[in-house]
């Protein structure tokens, strides 16, 4: 096996900028994930590591050897594309076997190692059926198998389970992951789908503009971002624009007015300046309104249920503050029960330390 190492790459098509000096490293055995918004580059720069898209500049390295100017077949790595690209009129084990007859390997050899691949992605059995005879998740499967026959040093996965349903893609993670950690192989994941990245990656670069924006675990994305772009993109939030600052640099006044007719006003364990404060749904807790209500506080608003869904696994709420901007709520588990209807006005608090502030940049 062998890491990525890409060192300031950057790619130009005509007056777009797609990639900007991008420096990233993938270690030896890791699942990393390239995760960003259509058109953000990260198509783009797994098209560079495998050799498929020159760069205008940079230096791409598979473990010590330096593959920037390779060939694609020259750089030992294994690719499935979105589409899978399986050959039509060929069974499942001629496509599993296609790039071992082209290096020359024997009969028995190739035989050998396809049937190895199929118990690996366990469709032992399916080596005479065509393409056409398979779901997508065996195809998908297919295709994995085929890129692993070669041993590469790397696999590398552009968006393979944008074409199956919600429920076959989620049951293809797990299979993704089974595989990765069985074979111990470094790869390398695109995608646009940040449930499948967080639930498949040790760690995952988030890429906007062509820039990586941050890269870290899952949680780290998610409970730390270290900007706007990144606390926005990866998952949901409610984004509280700042006024001013009430006189503390921790304390600072909102542009939301709730049903009480005061600014909302936010108290956070962090020093600004701040321009945005950012605050998890799931993170606000919630109180139907009565004449228990506390007084106006800071880190509290007093708001009116405009809508509910319900998604099975939580119900999202979604709250007006009084010039028509919404607040949302998500409720988990034993908080389902919590639920309001719509139309009730409902007392919605948070932490300090629930608060995500950002200044300019």
């Amino acid at each position: 096996m062998a890491g990525i190492r890409v060192q300031e790459i950057a790619k130009t098509f005509g007056a777009k900028k797609a990639l900007s000096d991008v420096s990233l490293t993938v270690q030896d055995g890791e699942f990393f994930s390239l995760l960003g918004p259509s058109g953000c580059g990260k198509t783009t720069l797994l098209n560079v590591i495998s050799g498929f898209i020159a760069a205008d500049k940079g230096q791409i390295f598979i473990g010590d050897k330096e593959v920037t100017r390779l060939e694609p077949n020259k750089r030992d790595v294994g690719l499935v594309f979105q589409s899978y690209a399986l050959f039509p009129h060929m069974d499942v084990a001629h496509n599993i076997g296609y790039g071992l007859k082209l290096r020359g390997a024997s009969r028995a050899a190739m035989d050998k190692r396809v049937e190895e691949m199929l118990t690996l992605v366990q469709l032992q059995g399916y080596g005479e059926r065509m393409p056409r005879e398979l779901s997508g998740g065996q195809q998908q499967r297919v295709a994995i198998a085929r890129a692993l026959a070669l041993e590469p040093s790397v696999l590398l996965l552009d968006e393979p389970l944008s074409n199956l349903d919600a429920k076959l893609r989620k049951q293809m993670q797990f299979e993704l992951r089974r595989l990765q950690q069985h074979t111990g192989v470094t790869t390398l994941l695109v995608t646009h789908d940040q449930e499948e990245a967080f639930s498949l990656s040790d760690r995952v670069a988030v890429l906007g503009d062509g820039v990586v924006q941050q890269v870290g675990t899952p949680r780290e994305l998610y409970d730390a971002p270290e900007n706007r772009f990144v606390a926005d993109f990866v998952g949901e939030t409610n984004v509280f624009p700042i006024v001013e600052s009430e006189g503390s640099e921790s304390r600072f006044t909102t542009t939301l007015v709730d049903d009480t007719g005061q600014a909302v006003v936010l108290e956070t364990d962090k020093a600004g300046p701040f321009q945005q404060i950012f605050l998890r749904p799931e993170n606000i807790q919630l109180q139907i309104a009565g004449q228990d209500i506390a007084e106006a506080a800071a880190n509290q608003a007093l708001v009116r249920v405009s809508e509910v869904s319900y998604t099975g696994a939580l119900i999202r709420l979604r709250a007006a503050f009084q010039a028509g901007e919404f607040i949302t709520v998500n409720l988990e588990g034993e908080r389902r029960h919590q639920a309001p209807g719509v139309g009730d006005q409902v007392l919605l608090q948070w932490s300090r330390d629930q608060l995500i502030g950002f200044g300019a940049k």
